[in-house]
């Protein structure tokens, strides 16, 4: 911690915190007036929580820009609109506990200076004695069944020790995920499908190996075509079908101004920059995983079963994860067939997935089809909202990409129809992918409202505002927050959009066509239950311990910055240990979910170790004290309120009428989402969830193949993920919001609410610069070009 800014000074009065760092445990003075990011109003960067010696600091954004203003400025000016709509946040005759101050600083991350350095390990990367390396053999039918494997020009190679087939390898126990129960029998649900794993002393082997293996199959006819009006659609019970409120279609056929409409979103791909990997070892029996896991915990469970072992016997370490955007959220194919071909050779194994083949082995978001019917009043009011969606998934497991769910959330509307029809093929098992349903949902929902703005001849943002509702229109309960018109009238200010001509194509730079758009974001605010420990050790320092997964989020530095707020102590005499099944349990990396998860049970470890700590007498005994917490019963208990994060994206594009390109030029994302814990941390994850919206709207999309049934973009040169030169000025902060009906730091899940809207607004924006509206993503110059083609 030698460059930790947290240095040593003498304590400040009943706090710990030195006197001469004010940064001591938060980052910001305690009467720094934007406490949401611990830098000063006159600070130009206090928007981005940026270093502010850096006038780039990677947003491209010059030290004058109107843009660095920061929303606390703002707020003074807006006066009451800041304000909470309805008294319901002082109804709750039970709010959750409430932290101090010590939270929101721009701390750097702890792991840093491992990753960059080269020394933080990955799950291929631990030396252990004796590994050797596993190959998949993907199924080469898209539906059938395996009539025989010939292995013997595989095993005669150099090197090779085995090769498993579903005749030999080793039996599994029962699963509630049928995507893992590989090499059991010889049914091929779909192309992609594991039917034979090659292990051999080394990677080049066990690759060489698995091209030599012979395969016969029996196929059959197989279907992957997603349309509407597929006779095997069906709806799903509970709440992934139907939510149907008031008289929608009477509603909507007796509206004044009305729109039908549909949009397309292709299935897209979760490329983490690290495989699906693991490396398995057998101590008897006792198995020892190393994994890329978003949550050890449930590996840990879900191998106990597999291999009929107890819990304690398995050992999941998940210490550094590079990405994983819900792909790793539950085990996958590698984790499996590491521990399965590991107790086959008695060898420590390594599997790491090619990138080639993770399209149809870790899930993917799956297509969606949106059918939008609004109906509103000539003033612009909503009178009928009707979103019906129509998506795939596979014959090996259900998944239901919810993403009718946002309008549910969104807009008042006393007459609702929110449904889902799943249609089963003979494809990859779909699964989730960051804001999996919202970030499909929003991109047709903001795009249908951007259309009934235009029709009705008013302001997009206005309108949005007009519609805003007094409580959650699916559930009827009241929203514990709801921020969004201060999102977007305060982005509407930053970004400039009062200087905006509404009239398509009224901007242009030579072959280039100009425009600004708008949309909405919401996300789901949920909570886990943890478990966590903290320790006092007679040095003065603390541990605390939580099976968390750092995914690259920063997990191990905002648990430190809550767990130094509870015990009132400097930053760098916290230590955390995450990423562990021998941790504590805690609850996976997904759903926006973790922080608030595992920051309640480290909370209120820390804060029971200080009550602890307050009545001990004398020195500390050599183990220290500890404390634990369990908010099982408490963090999942069912909320009264509505809980959500929001937010408004703005963008502007340059479309070049030439070549069809697009370009996006800015970008604004301002959110309401509760406490902010880290500002350095939080800009990074806004950040780059608008990137990936940004890739989904202009780069990102596959298409199936019908005759072969597998996808074409099997690989990063021809699915386009988002490079440098694609990313644009990006520029995403957020305002301050006191929510007492969340978690005791009062916080939300912020790692899925950049994606959301992004694509919508950015798509709104190639309308207004075009005047043609495209409602089918990727927007790439192929589509666009044919647009402008037809129009002239």
């Amino acid at each position: 911690m030698a460059n930790d800014p947290l240095e040593h000074g003498g304590p400040l009065p009943g706090t710990g915190l030195p006197h001469d760092d004010p940064m001591a445990a938060t980052g910001a003075a305690r009467d720094d007036p934007l406490s949401g990011t611990g830098l000063p109003h006159h600070d130009p960067m206090a928007a981005t929580g940026a270093a502010r010696d850096d006038a780039l600091s990677g947003t491209g954004l010059p030290h004058d820009d109107p843009l660095t203003r920061t929303a606390s400025a703002a707020s003074a000016e807006a006066g009451e609109e800041r304000q909470p709509r309805t008294g319901a946040l002082e109804q709750d005759p039970h709010p959750t506990p409430r932290t101090g101050t010590a939270l929101g600083a721009p701390a750097g991350r702890r792991e840093g200076r491992e990753k960059v350095t080269g020394n933080a390990r990955y799950a291929a990367e631990y030396p252990v004695p004796g590994r050797v390396h596993a190959w998949p053999v993907p199924a080469a039918v898209a539906r059938g069944r395996v009539t025989g494997v010939d292995t013997s020009a595989a095993l005669v190679l150099p090197g090779v020790l085995a090769v498993l087939t579903p005749g030999d390898a080793p039996r599994l126990g029962e699963t509630d995920d049928a995507t893992l129960a590989v090499l059991q029998n010889r049914h091929v649900p779909h192309r992609g499908w594991c039917v034979a794993l090659a292990v051999a002393e080394t990677l080049e082997a066990a690759r060489a190996a698995a091209r030599a293996v012979r395969v016969g199959y029996a196929t059959e006819h197989h279907d992957v075509v997603l349309r509407p009006d597929h006779p095997d659609a069906y709806e799903p019970e509970g709440a992934k079908g139907r939510l149907e409120h008031g008289d929608p279609y009477g509603a909507f056929a007796a509206a004044d101004v009305r729109l039908d409409i549909e949009y397309r979103v292709p299935p897209l791909h979760n490329h983490p920059m690290e495989p699906h990997t693991t490396t398995a070892q057998w101590d008897g029996d006792r198995l020892t995983v190393h994994t890329s896991s978003q949550g050890s915990t449930t590996v840990q469970s879900v191998l106990a079963g597999l291999f009929n072992l107890p819990e304690e016997h398995v050992t999941v370490v998940a210490e550094h994860v590079g990405g994983g955007f819900g792909s790793k959220g539950t085990p996958r194919p590698d984790v499996v067939l590491a521990a399965m071909a590991a107790r086959h050779t008695g060898r420590p194994v390594t599997v790491a997935y090619p990138r080639r083949y993770m399209p149809t082995v870790v899930g993917h978001r799956a297509p969606t089809l949106h059918r939008l019917r609004l109906g509103a009043t000539a003033e612009g009011h909503l009178t009928a909202v009707l979103h019906e969606v129509t998506t795939h998934t596979s014959h090996v497991r259900e998944y239901v990409e919810q993403a009718a769910v946002p309008s549910r959330v969104m807009y008042t509307a006393p007459n609702l129809l929110s449904s889902h029809r799943v249609v089963p093929l003979d494809v990859p098992s779909p699964s989730w992918m960051r804001a999996p349903g919202e970030a499909p949902g929003m991109y047709a929902l903001e795009s249908a409202v951007d259309e009934l703005a235009d029709a009705l001849g008013v302001d997009p943002v206005e309108l949005r505002i007009r519609n805003e509702p007094e409580a959650e229109p699916g559930s009827g309960k009241p929203f514990s927050s709801r921020h969004l018109a201060e999102c977007l009238r305060e982005g509407a200010r930053r970004f400039g959009w009062d200087r905006r001509d509404p009239r398509p194509r009224s901007r242009t730079e030579g072959p280039l066509l100009i425009g600004t758009g708008v949309a909405a974001a919401t996300y789901p605010v949920l909570i886990r239950p943890s478990t966590a420990t903290a320790q006092a050790l007679p040095d003065g320092t603390f541990v605390v311990r939580v099976n968390a997964a750092d995914i690259g989020t920063g997990a191990r530095t905002v648990l430190a910055q809550v767990a130094a707020d509870a015990l009132g102590a400097p930053l760098d005499r916290v230590r955390t240990e995450v990423g562990r099944s021998d941790l504590p349990p805690a609850s996976l990396a997904g759903d926006s979910s973790g922080t608030a998860s595992w920051g309640w049970a480290v909370h209120e470890a820390c804060a029971a170790l200080a009550t602890r700590l307050a009545e001990h007498r004398g020195p500390l005994p050599a183990d220290g004290l500890v404390a634990r917490s369990d908010t099982a019963g408490r963090a999942d208990a069912d909320s009264p309120y509505a809980r959500h994060a929001f937010g408004a994206h703005f963008a502007e594009v340059a479309v070049d009428t030439v070549t069809g390109e697009v370009r996006a030029r800015r970008m604004l994302g301002l959110f309401a989402a509760g406490r902010i814990l880290n500002a350095r941390t939080a800009r990074s994850q806004f950040v780059g969830g608008m990137t990936m919206g940004l890739g989904m709207a202009l780069t990102e999309g596959s298409t199936m193949d019908a005759p072969f049934g597998d996808f074409t973009e099997a690989d990063l040169a021809s699915y386009h993920v988002p490079a440098h030169a694609d990313v644009p000025r990006i520029e995403a902060d957020w305002i301050e919001e006191d929510d007492p009906h969340l978690n005791p730091m009062g916080s939300k899940g912020i790692g899925e609410i950049g994606i959301v809207g992004t694509a919508a607004a950015l798509g709104n924006a190639v309308h207004h610069a075009t005047g043609i509206r495209f409602r089918e993503l990727p927007l790439t110059p192929d589509r666009i070009l044919t647009g402008l083609l037809s129009e002239r």
